[in-house]
């Protein structure tokens, strides 16, 4: 970095639990400690790194650092995805800034296009795959005919899901990521417990074999869209996408992310969502930039909370939908919407899409039948 930039960086402080990580790592003895204060209240030390996750410690790593004068890279999804209004605030008012690259598709580089590359549009849409676990179970599911249990069970021999995988299947970590987006492109707060959230463990064969036989595949999808009335519509959900989608094969651990601007049109992100080596480029991305002095008018440097004003109810809006009812033959399921199409009528149960049905109207007409999960359309 100081041939190419003019940048010398110097690891000068590092905290783990036990010396044995740190040795792992290269880390000379006399830089460790087991105490982050001693890192966060260094005078030597200008930009804090936290990558330990949780709320606790980190928030107050974070808020040390900034009341002595650091700047701090993180890839704390959790924390940022709930606090970024607290911390921001903290954050501006000690002059300093958050940077937080990998906390959104791991080494994919879309905070900083979002910050810089991107500026001159109005974004109206962000959305992708950003769970490596789920797109890895989904895939197993559309390619090989496995069912969702089996399937995590391997995922968790693989490594690539926790043995409580809670927050991926659940569609818990994927919320954090796209309330994190949405809150760059959009200047105000998402809370992540008021954001619609569906994880993949209702996803059964019978959908997967329905999606496929409309030419699509399913996908967990995080979304933030500025819809005509000027909300914001954010939620996490499985979604069908035509297979000539550009994220319809974006396929076991990988991650993809696409933008729709003004501008620009549509552009899209692919890449390793997790990992070691994926997140340490985009942590480093964030310490150059820092340096360089890219901080002074980007990164999270504070928005408004307004609380759910600027958030849309999905009950509202018009979507098209893929559902299964028990009980019915076509003839009848075709009464109760005014456009749909037959995919399938076997075992008692009838598959059909719907469109342009108004979600709010779709959930009534589903509870009182008796009626598999619906599964949307992603339509940008």
């Amino acid at each position: 970095y100081l041939a190419a930039y003019g940048i010398d960086l110097k690891l000068t402080r590092a905290c783990a639990l036990a010396w044995e990580q740190a040795e792992a790592a290269g880390i000379e003895r006399e830089a460790f400690t087991s105490d982050w204060h001693d890192v966060v209240t260094d005078p030597a030390v200008d930009i804090v790194v936290e990558l330990i996750g949780g709320e606790h410690p980190a928030t107050e790593i974070f808020t040390t650092a900034f009341e002595h004068g650091k700047h701090v890279v993180s890839a704390n999804k959790a924390l940022l995805g709930r606090h970024v209004e607290t911390l921001a605030k903290k954050a501006r008012a000690c002059g300093v800034q958050i940077k937080c690259e990998a906390s959104c598709g791991g080494g994919i580089p879309i905070v900083s296009t979002l910050e810089h590359d991107l500026v001159g549009n109005k974004i109206l849409t962000i959305a992708g795959i950003l769970n490596g676990t789920t797109n890895y179970i989904l895939t197993k599911m559309v390619q090989e005919g496995a069912g969702f249990e089996e399937t995590l069970r391997e995922a968790q021999r693989l490594g690539y899901a926790e043995a409580d995988p809670t927050a991926d299947i659940e569609g818990i970590d994927a919320c954090r990521k796209a309330c994190i987006l949405a809150d760059l492109l959009f200047g105000k707060h998402t809370d992540p417990n008021k954001v619609f959230t569906q994880g993949i463990t209702r996803i059964t064969a019978a959908d997967v074999e329905a999606a496929g036989l409309v030419g699509c595949n399913i996908k967990l999808i995080g979304q933030a869209r500025r819809m005509a009335d000027g909300k914001i519509l954010c939620m996490v959900t499985p979604a069908l996408l035509r297979k000539e989608h550009c994220m319809a094969e974006v396929n076991d651990v990988f991650n993809a992310v696409m933008v729709h601007g003004n501008g620009v049109g549509d552009v899209m992100f692919y890449g390793r969502g997790a990992g070691d080596l994926p997140t340490a480029s985009a942590v480093l991305s964030d310490v150059i930039e820092i340096v360089r002095g890219g901080c002074r008018n980007a990164g999270i440097i504070g928005w408004t909370d307004e609380g759910d004003a600027h958030l849309a109810d999905r009950r509202d809006y018009d979507i098209h939908a893929l559902v299964r009812i028990k009980g019915m033959d076509f003839a009848a399921v075709e009464k109760l919407f005014k456009d749909c199409e037959p995919i399938w009528e076997k075992d008692g149960e009838t598959a059909a899409l719907v469109y342009n049905v108004n979600e709010g109207e779709l959930e009534k007409i589903l509870s009182g039948l008796d009626a598999a999960p619906y599964i949307r359309m992603f339509d940008c």
